[in-house]
C-alpha cells in the first residue's frame, strides 16, 4: 500500500501542500476554520501521519524538549520532572530526560546527546555548571534554560526559587520554639558554593543564627542529598550526648532520613528533637509527625522554564527580569517542627 503523503492530503481537502502544513504545526500562518475542517476530515479519511524525522530535519528543531536532572529518583527531581512535562505537553512537545547521577562528564554527554538531536530546547538542572557542559551549549548555539540554580553563564535565563530566604524562615521558625540552636544538614564536599541551591540553603540558616545571634560553628554537618545516606548520619549524630536540639535539613529527602534515625533511636519529635525541611514534597505531609518545610510554586515553575525555552523573543531581547524568574518561597508549618 503506497504511503499517503501531505499532497495526496492536499489534493482531497482542495487546498494547497501549505495549508495542510499550517493545520498540522499550528502556524505559522492562520487557516480558515472551514478550511481547517477539511484538511483534518482529509488527514483522518486517508490516515496520513506526518514524517516528524523530515519536519526536524526541514526546520533544523524536533518537538522534543531535553532535560537533564542530576537523579530523578529523588522526589523532589521526579516532582519537577512530572510539572515540566504536563508544561511540555501543554504546548504541544515532549519531553527526554536524563540523569547525570551528579557526574560532569554525563551531564555533558546528555547535552552533547540531547543537543545533537535538535531538541526544540533544553531545560538543566545542574548541581554546577561546567566549563565542559558551558562548551556544548556555546558549540550547538542551544537554547538552555536553568532551572533550580541560579545562574552564573547562559545568559542569565533561568528559573529559580528563593532558596536564601525560604531557608531563612524554616531556621528562623525553629529558634522562635526556644531552641539554643539549630544544626544544619547541607549538603557534600563537592556541593558548589555558588549557585547552587543547597548552598544557598546553607547560607539562608547561617544568615538566621547569626541574626538570632548564635554561632555556626560546628553546627553544619555533611550528608548526601538522598534520605538514605542522611539516615546513616544522622544515627551518628543523633546518637552524641551533646545532640542538637533542632535540625534545618538542606531537602525533605534528608529530613525524611532524619525523621527515620530519629525513630529507630526512639529520639521523640518533636519532643526532643525538631526537623524542618525544604522543597515540600508529596511524601513531605505523610511522615510521622508531618514535616515543617519550605515550598516553591512547582507548577508555575515548570510553566515558566517551557515559556522560556520555546520563546526566543525573551533570550534576544527581553529584559533580566523577564529572563530571569524568581519565585518565593513559602514556609508550610506542620507538626515536626513542634506546632501542632
Amino acid at each position: 500500500m503506497a504511503k499517503v503523503t501531505r499532497d495526496d492530503v492536499a489534493r482531497l481537502a482542495g487546498t494547497s501542500t501549505a495549508v495542510v502544513s499550517y493545520v498540522i504545526n499550528n502556524g505559522p500562518r492562520p487557516v480558515a476554520p472551514a478550511t481547517r475542517e477539511r484538511v483534518l476530515a482529509a488527514i483522518k479519511e486517508l490516515g496520513y501521519r506526518p514524517d516528524r524525522v523530515a519536519q526536524a530535519m526541514a526546520s533544523r528543531r524536533t518537538d522534543l524538549i531535553g532535560m537533564i536532572v542530576p537523579d530523578a529518583r529523588q522526589p523532589f527531581f521526579a516532582e519537577m520532572t512530572h510539572a515540566v512535562e504536563q508544561a511540555a505537553s501543554e504546548r504541544g512537545k515532549m519531553v527526554l530526560v536524563g540523569n547525570t547521577d551528579y557526574v560532569d562528564e554525563r551531564e555533558a554527554h546528555y547535552l552533547r546527546a540531547f543537543l545533537g538531536m535538535r531538541v526544540s530546547g533544553l531545560i538543566l538542572v545542574s548541581h554546577g555548571l561546567t566549563d565542559q557542559a558551558a562548551a556544548e551549549i556555546d558549540a550547538w548555539d542551544a537554547r538552555v534554560v536553568l532551572l533550580h540554580e541560579r545562574p552564573e553563564a547562559i545568559d542569565d535565563v533561568a528559573v529559580v526559587t528563593d532558596d536564601l530566604g525560604g531557608a531563612q524562615l524554616a531556621t528562623r521558625h525553629l529558634l522562635e520554639h526556644g531552641h539554643e540552636y539549630v544544626a544544619c544538614v547541607g549538603g557534600t564536599a563537592e556541593t558548589p558554593t555558588v549557585g547552587d541551591p543547597v548552598s544557598d540553603h546553607v547560607e539562608g540558616w547561617r544568615r538566621a543564627m547569626r541574626e538570632a545571634g548564635r554561632s555556626v560553628e560546628g553546627r553544619l554537618f555533611d550528608a548526601p542529598y538522598n534520605r538514605y545516606d542522611a539516615y546513616q548520619m544522622a544515627l551518628k549524630l543523633l546518637a552524641r550526648p551533646d545532640r542538637p536540639t533542632a535540625v534545618f535539613c538542606s531537602t525533605d529527602d534528608q529530613a525524611i532520613g532524619v525523621l527515620r534515625a530519629a525513630r529507630e533511636l526512639r529520639i521523640d519529635v518533636p519532643g526532643q528533637l525538631a526537623v524542618a525541611g525544604f522543597d515540600d514534597v508529596k511524601e513531605a505531609g505523610l511522615t510521622d509527625p508531618p514535616l515543617t518545610t519550605v515550598a516553591s510554586d512547582r507548577p508555575a515553575m515548570a510553566r515558566a522554564a517551557v515559556d522560556l525555552v520555546l520563546d526566543d523573543g525573551l533570550r534576544v531581547a527581553g529584559s533580566r527580569r523577564e529572563r530571569l524568574k524568581l519565585f518565593p518561597s513559602r514556609l508550610v508549618v506542620r507538626q515536626s517542627c513542634g506546632c501542632s
